[in-house]
């Protein structure tokens, strides 16, 4: 069992625990105020008989089983640039759940909000999510009321890339794996696309709404006149068009049918069985200290692997060599996984002892998990002639064809093609999740400036000119400011830049779902057809 040398009473542990409390308030506050935001159009709902779409999707779910929220900050700064008022989510709720037992994705417009029309970074918010859902071989099941693209804010890469949020799902149906939609409001345009390509779709009275062109556009483009529910509703499509299976009176009704079209695919039992480890000995509470919020501190990522793994047991991978690269075998909730980590720059050895590594795991078939806290590969003339480029390639050649999958936590800093290395988000790891306080860039603000300043004095000192002190340090605190800025672990979540940020103390529950899902969709064998199932 690993012996911790932290004093989580130090002062120094106390302040780390303060600053990080601070993050994590700060983004339940953000998470609030979306749900917030959403309910205030309760008075609309209720005169309509709906539910709410966080109320629709708390019915879906069987009561009391885990649930795991994916990209909750999406689409945050990218609405507006003020914090105070950007209201993050992309115009949805989405995540991993159990419906009638079985391991499904759930996304759910969030119509609460400007109708349900897609934010910013939306789109690739369900394009991630829907990934995820083919990696891991989930049922796909939608709740649906969208006004679709904001047409006073269109672009037209966003109707282009838009196309592959319906070639998804005809290709998640073709994996044999079932996409079942509740269609509760409006679907018009390019949002009709999204039953219709559905396995099953359940229609509510009076509510659904489905057309390629709703009447005003109908209007505009032939001068035809039609109502709603002549072009696309629940009854002309569950009884006329056949668009629709299931006619519910109510969402509570068609959340009920839902329930029992995914009970009836008999995956209730597709569970990969593993048998459950015993807690960490060290309280996960401690994590909250660990990790300094300037990164410019050393940490010992033993201590947070020891607070993670199944009774703080694990063994270390060539502990002498590389020592600054961490590579751990342990287990997670009884799930046999290897740690990949950092206690410093990545250096020659290191990159050889992590390649090494990831194929042993890949020989074993361990997942592998990767906790992020570097500042890249070494650099300098030592660490050049030594080969890094060339090892530090091996290391990236392993990290893109291992065969196993593949988690990783953004802990603390993430510079450099340290990230690369590390199975950054180009790496297309499973799952990839932060920490409140993450960094992410190519290198540190104060170091992009330096190097931006040395660049500059050399160019004004070869044309015989004095630099302005005071123009230098207003440039160097611009460079500083943006690159800040852009690291925050917030701003690079709202771009769909991971899979969310989560509590440190969550970490252990995180990646044990996670590890479960994938070992579901290892042992779950779907019937694949040539096409998606075609609607008759």
């Amino acid at each position: 069992m690993f012996e911790s040398s932290f004093n989580p009473q130090s002062l120094q542990a106390q302040q780390r625990r303060e600053a990080m409390l601070a993050r994590i308030a700060q983004l339940r506050a953000l998470e609030d105020r979306a749900a917030q935001t959403s309910a205030r159009s309760r008075p609309v709902f209720d005169k309509r008989g709906q539910l709410l779409p966080r109320e629709r999707v708390a019915l879906l779910l069987d009561p009391g089983a885990p649930y795991l929220p994916l990209c909750s900050l999406a689409g945050f700064l990218q609405d507006t640039q003020d914090p105070e008022k950007s209201v993050p989510g992309g115009g949805m709720v989405a995540g991993i759940g159990f419906i009638a037992g079985v391991r499904c994705m759930v996304v759910a417009s969030d119509s609460g909000i400007e109708a349900g029309a897609i934010q910013p970074r939306g789109l690739e918010k369900i394009l991630r999510v829907q990934d995820i859902a083919l990696q891991n071989k989930l049922p796909f099941v939608h709740l649906v009321e969208s006004a679709g693209a904001n047409l006073m804010k269109y672009k037209v890469e966003g109707f282009v890339h838009g196309g592959a949020l319906f070639r998804n799902l005809a290709r998640h149906s073709a994996a044999g794996l079932p996409v079942i939609t509740v269609q509760h409001g409006s679907g018009t345009a390019g949002g009709a696309y999204m039953p219709g390509l559905s396995d099953i779709v359940i229609m509510v009275r009076g509510r659904s709404r489905a057309f390629l062109a709703g009447p005003p556009l109908l209007m505009a483009a032939t001068g035809e006149v039609a109502t709603e529910e002549e072009l696309g509703g629940a009854e002309m499509h569950t009884g006329v068009s056949g668009l629709g299976e299931y006619l519910a009176e109510d969402d509570r009704e068609a959340l009920g049918m839902a329930r029992d079209v995914v009970q009836r695919i008999g995956w209730q039992g597709a569970s990969a069985q593993h048998v459950h480890g015993p807690d960490p000995t060290f309280l996960p509470d401690q994590l909250l200290a660990l990790m300094p919020p300037h990164h410019r501190e050393p940490v010992d990522m033993r201590e947070v692997i020891a607070r993670i793994v199944d009774g703080s047991e694990l063994l270390e991978f060539k502990a002498l060599h590389g020592a600054a690269t961490l590579c751990v075998q342990a287990r997670i909730e009884g799930h046999a996984v290897g740690i990949i980590s950092n206690n410093g720059p990545i250096d020659v050895a290191g990159a050889n002892k992590a390649t090494h590594f990831i194929q042993w795991m890949c020989q074993l078939g361990h997942p592998i998990v990767y906790l992020q806290n570097t500042t890249g590969y070494m650099v300098g003339k030592d660490s050049e002639q030594g080969g890094m480029i060339k090892h530090g390639s091996k290391m990236i050649q392993a990290v893109t064809n291992a065969t196993v999958p593949q988690i990783t936590i953004q802990c603390g800093a993430s510079f450099g093609a340290g990230n690369y290395g590390m199975c950054g988000r180009g790496y297309e790891p499973r799952f990839l999740f932060s920490w409140p306080q993450a960094k992410t860039a190519v290198m540190g603000g104060e170091q992009a400036a330096r190097t931006m300043q040395i660049v500059a004095e050399a160019g004004m000192a070869r044309k015989g000119i004095t630099p302005d002190a005071l123009q230098m340090q207003a440039q160097f605190d611009q460079i500083v400011g943006v690159f800040e800025s852009q690291a925050d672990a917030f701003y690079t979540s709202g771009l769909v830049l991971d899979d969310g940020v989560i509590d440190p103390r969550d970490t252990r529950a995180t990646l044990a779902f996670c590890l479960a899902t994938c070992a579901e969709a290892a042992a779950r064998e779907p019937r694949r057809m040539q096409f998606g199932v075609a609607r008759m």
